[in-house]
């Protein structure tokens, strides 16, 4: 089979790969929809990196076409539509049992398309303990979104406690913080949507963001606190891993305001004093635990929520590299590869 292989230097390649077999406790996903996340750019953008190559993807949606000696049915069957939690651990630590295999305590996780072979290939091996059922009602494109870039914007919201009755400003509205626009709109929300692209900024008010804010024109901090009669926002996320964003998101914030930041790569300082006057709480998330990504399938498909409208992009394998150039560019929604 052929898989993409991100090489760095704005460079992605197609190389061949044997077709993957399950061993015990396996299974292999023939693979429908994998889509691209933001964290694919880091790579993308780098130097070549030593080591075998790696197939890149892990936001995955398929159907299990082989299954390995010893799976329970209940875990995994042939014609099975399903979902996958992008790491695997060791499986017996706090953190493991607990579906945060991302924190695996015992130092033996994976990230699929990092560590092992993702989903930019017609077929991916994983353990059956990664999968999660995918409801008939949702694409497999929708999964793909559920499996990374929507999940991890519902785990942020759940980190920060959203009940619905909230002012929360969301910086950055690529897929993460468009996800988080749609997810916390649905719940009742007044979403204030901040990016600088038009495109972005317009599909928020779509997907029910109360105002918009366009940095190329407005000072965002100061446009919050317009829109909040000066008292700023209950929560704000931030997911654009801009480090003059992450700053603003600490100033947008009210007194006794909670703060999340999910966007990678950003550096921030601040002032403690500043920080302690206003009674802030700030916190970090990654991503979401395996819980929580079927809870997050689970509220979309309960809310009729449309994650398709998400994707603006859609390519096959073979279109790997001007889809890796035209999502470098950061000014449309998301991308997914169509697969099987």
């Amino acid at each position: 089979m052929w898989g993409i292989v991100i090489t760095g230097n704005h460079k992605v390649e197609l190389q061949h790969f044997d077709d993957p077999t399950p061993g015990p406790g396996e299974v292999v996903v023939g693979i429908a929809a994998s889509g691209m996340c933001g964290t694919d750019l880091h790579r993308f953008r780098a130097a070549p990196e030593a080591g075998p190559p790696i197939i890149a993807g892990h936001e995955p949606a398929g159907i299990v076409v082989a299954v390995g000696q010893g799976v329970s049915p209940l875990l995994a069957r042939q014609g099975m539509r399903v979902m996958i939690h992008h790491y695997a651990g060791c499986t017996v630590c706090d953190d493991c049992r607990s579906g945060w295999t991302q924190m695996c305590s015992s130092g033996s996780m994976q990230l699929y398309g990092r560590d092992a072979h993702g989903s930019h290939a017609p077929f991916m091996k994983v353990p059956a303990y990664t999968l999660i059922p995918l409801d008939e009602r949702l694409s497999f494109a929708a999964g793909a979104a559920i499996g990374c870039g929507t999940g991890t914007a519902w785990g942020a919201l759940r980190r920060l406690q959203l009940t619905g009755t909230e002012t929360i400003a969301i910086f950055g509205q690529g897929p993460v913080g468009a996800s988080a626009t749609m997810l916390a709109a649905a719940q009742g929300a007044r979403v204030i949507a901040i990016d600088l692209e038009p495109e972005r900024l317009a599909a928020a008010t779509a997907f029910g963001a109360w105002a918009t804010i366009d940095v190329r024109n407005d000072d965002a901090v100061a446009k919050i606190l317009e829109l909040t009669h000066g008292k700023g926002a209950d929560l704000v996320l931030e997911t654009s891993g801009n480090s003059a964003a992450s700053a603003q998101s600490i100033r947008a914030a009210k007194p006794w305001g909670t703060i999340c930041f999910v966007g990678v790569g950003a550096v921030v300082s601040f002032d403690v004093y500043g920080i302690l006057r206003k009674q802030l709480t700030m916190m970090t998330s990654w991503t979401m635990s395996y819980q929580e990504q079927r809870a997050c399938a689970d509220f979309v498909v309960a809310r009729g929520l449309d994650l398709d409208r998400l994707f603006t992009d859609r390519w096959s394998l073979d279109q790997a590299q001007q889809a890796y150039l035209a999502f470098d560019r950061r000014t449309g929604g998301k991308g997914v590869f169509v697969v099987n």
